[in-house]
């Protein structure tokens, strides 16, 4: 269901029911919008799955918005979820906010258009395919999937039931990336044959005890999906990123941004490379199990190629055969030759400038428009990513057709596109 023209509708009805009283009514400025607010049927309710770190950092800059109005929210840790519903109150000043373990219980309320989801990657994409079918919008954390497999499973759900998604991939909606972007499609640096992107380094970590569960963690639901693991505080929150159950190291955690741009870049949004090969090392022992240092060069079929490094400063660079023109994540542009700097008619942005990205899904919400990082265009970036590591693990050269989304003569290769979840949990 279309909940912002049910929404409009029922304004409309309002309206016209009132037009016709005989007497005459006082009606609020506020429930009018007058004055610079937003009248309330033309607010887009909320809901939060995952409120810890950077659940936060986003539920924050939504709730500067006033066409907005979170109703409730959802994480599997007590204090996450309580502080995310402080804050909610305190902004609105009530105490009206309803607070949940279970993403379940958010999802069968009927009185929330839209959803942010910012879980761990595990969690991404049963999560989005759930609000999906319950007919929710949302913005959901990059990566778009915790395999290449559940990315397409996300891309069709969100097709099908013509959800407006947008992934979290804030750097598009940040002018100093988009700059660089914008300079490399339209061959101000003549024709791109090299990407590079420096993801940084992986961390690792030595071997870890096992520990009591925390009070008020609900340990179990946070694996859900996942194979069973023993608690350890590294496990969890922000280290995930360093374990394979759950993410994908720095491929899909910096990669995510970085390889989008590339493609961006490269225009090959809906596409991608056709062969991988390159080195990496990791861990010998402890927690940690994804890559710390690899080199990965994908080609694409008309000769491109994209070379992904384990260096700082995290950027992208696109070579020409005329020049070439990076972007940090500091938000640092450079080119050759210089000329393009003169180009620039903005304010150097770096990564702490988001706040476009989330206006952006907003407003594809209330007109139904594709939003600037939409389902299809995350899954083909997060592809590459995926595909990196899958290309590291089994040591070897691949090659993928981007068409029917195989690799190819490779069935190992192709087994691992996928993974089982952990009963009862499917997407």
């Amino acid at each position: 269901m279309n909940r912002i023209s049910r929404r409009h509708f029922l304004t409309r009805s309002a309206a016209a029911a009132t037009a016709s009283l005989a007497l005459p009514y006082i009606i609020p400025s506020s429930a009018l919008g007058a004055a610079g607010s937003t009248a309330p049927g033309n607010r887009i309710t909320m809901g939060a799955i995952g409120v810890g770190g950077m659940g936060t950092y986003d539920l924050k800059n939504f709730l500067e918005q006033d066409d907005v109005r979170f109703l409730s929210v959802c994480d599997v840790e007590t204090k996450h979820r309580n502080r995310a519903r402080d804050l909610i109150n305190e902004k609105y000043g009530n105490k009206d906010c309803a607070a949940y373990n279970e993403f379940e219980q958010l999802l069968a309320r009927d009185d929330i258009d839209a959803l942010l989801i910012a879980t761990p990657d595990h969690w991404h994409a049963p999560i989005a395919i759930a609000g999906a079918k319950a007919g929710k919008d949302m913005y959901c954390e990059k990566p778009i999937s915790l395999t290449i497999a559940e990315g397409r499973a996300v891309a069709d759900t969100m097709k099908r039931y013509s959800i407006v998604y947008q992934s979290g991939t804030q750097r598009r909606s940040i002018r100093s990336f988009s700059f660089a972007v914008e300079t490399a499609r339209t061959g101000k640096v003549g024709k791109i044959h090299t990407i590079h992107v420096n993801l940084s380094e992986g961390p690792s970590c030595g071997v870890q005890q096992i520990r009591p569960v925390p009070d008020g963690f609900d340990y179990d639901r946070w694996l859900g999906p996942a194979p069973y693991e023993a608690y350890t505080p590294l496990r969890c929150h922000g280290n995930f990123r360093w374990l394979l159950d759950y993410s994908g190291g720095k491929l899909t955690d910096i990669g995510a941004h970085f390889n989008d741009l590339a493609q961006w870049g490269n225009d090959s949004e809906m596409t991608g490379p056709v062969e991988y090969e390159g080195w990496g090392e990791f861990p010998k022992d402890g927690l940690f199990n994804t890559p710390t240092k690899y080199e990965i060069t994908a080609t694409y079929a008309d000769g491109v190629k994209l070379i992904m490094h384990a260096k700082s400063p995290r950027a992208v660079k696109f070579v020409g055969d005329e020049g070439w023109v990076s972007v940090d994540d500091d938000g640092n542009v450079n080119a050759r030759p210089e000329s393009i700097l003169k180009l620039r008619r903005f304010q150097q942005q770096g990564y702490a400038y988001m706040t476009g990205h989330h206006r952006n899904f907003l407003d594809c919400v209330k007109t139904r428009a594709t939003t600037i990082a939409p389902p299809e265009v995350a899954h083909r970036s997060t592809t590459v990513c995926h595909t990196g590591n899958i290309c590291l693990l089994l040591g070897r050269k691949l090659k993928w057709d981007p068409k029917t989304e195989q690799f190819i003569n490779d069935p190992e290769a192709n087994r691992m596109m996928a993974r089982t979840k952990r009963s009862p949990w499917h997407l």
